[in-house]
């Protein structure tokens, strides 16, 4: 076993190399178990940064029952067919492709990176994976798992909207601050946020794979949401391209604007109170646009029905 560090003096980056670099190997697989690392917690307190650095570039292998899974991770779903599968390799070949992790203390593990492989690989009943260790405070244990999980794992386009909007949100970036950080451009930031403004059917399209991020994008620029479920669902039972798609938002897109009278601040309102309540027949007539005067129509069939749209008038508006 390494010289362990010495608590007395702050460990140069230099003690820390040698230290990984010794213990590297004493374990099995490529890297060692983390156990082995002749590393403190006052190492960690006095030289957060040399420390880090060096678990960077260093992979250990790491006892899956000492790994949790991340909480606030973006991805939700995994396939169990696709999971079992990767699992049936990993019995054949092992993990070679290491996950990260957050380290808590000697024992305790949290996934920033790579829960399908941590996962597979407990189906796998594998005793120990290899891992990149990451020592972090929430907050950049936060950003790390968002960014790493967008730019590394096959997540649906919902995942990666929601992703860009917690970073935004939670980190007070600008959509050309967040571009940089996670290497993309400007518009393809714009254009995922955009789905989070769709019909919720089009969202689980998304989500379950039956349409492609080109179709979402095209769907997200029709603004009424009714209108957005047409033409979703003619997509799918055409099954159209998304050039085809494009093509025919652009054409429902000319027609609404032949038909549109109102302003655009009220036909926003209008599009959101028929999406909400489910009813195109709803209409909304200015009678006084300037003083902002008119009316509200809401056509209805039945008491039952009317009751029905009073209903989710008080609730949701």
């Amino acid at each position: 076993m390494a010289k362990r560090i010495s608590k007395k003096k702050k460990p140069s980056a230099d003690d820390l190399r040698s230290s990984l670099r010794t213990v590297a190997g004493k374990g099995s697989g490529s890297g060692g178990r983390l156990s082995y690392f002749n590393i403190t917690e006052e190492d960690i307190k006095n030289d957060p940064a040399g420390v880090s650095k060096e678990l960077a570039n260093t992979v250990a292998m790491v006892p899956v029952v000492q790994i949790a899974p991340n909480p606030d991770q973006p991805r939700k779903e995994f396939e169990p067919e696709a999971l079992q599968e990767l699992a049936d390799s990993l019995k054949t070949y092992g993990l070679i492709q290491p996950i990260t992790v957050r380290r808590f203390n000697d024992h305790e593990y949290q996934i920033i990176s790579g829960e399908r492989r941590w996962r597979a690989a407990q189906l796998a009943k594998l005793e120990d994976i290899p891992a990149y260790i990451r020592i972090a405070s929430d907050q950049e244990m936060t950003e790390m798992a968002l960014v790493e999980n967008i730019q590394r794992e096959n997540l649906n386009p919902m995942e990666v909207a929601f992703s860009y909007h917690r970073l935004i949100e939670e980190f007070n970036l600008s959509h050309e601050m967040l571009a940089e950080r996670v290497g993309k451009k400007r518009a393809t930031i714009t254009n995922y946020l955009r789905l989070l403004d769709v019909h919720l059917e089009v969202m689980q399209a998304l989500k379950s794979g039956d349409i492609s991020m080109g179709h979402g994008r095209a769907l997200a620029g029709i603004p009424d949401k009714l209108l957005q479920k047409k033409v979703l669902d003619k997509v799918l039972e055409s099954r159209l391209s998304v050039r085809d798609t494009e093509r025919l938002v652009r054409e429902y897109s000319k027609q609404t604007k032949k038909k549109k009278a109102l302003p655009d601040n009220y036909q926003r309102i209008l599009n959101e109170l028929r999406a909400k309540l489910g009813s195109k027949r709803i209409d909304l007539k200015l009678k006084d646009a300037g003083a902002g005067k008119g009316q509200i129509v809401v056509p209805f069939g039945s008491v039952e029905e009317l009751n029905a749209l009073l209903e989710e008038l008080e609730v949701r508006i």
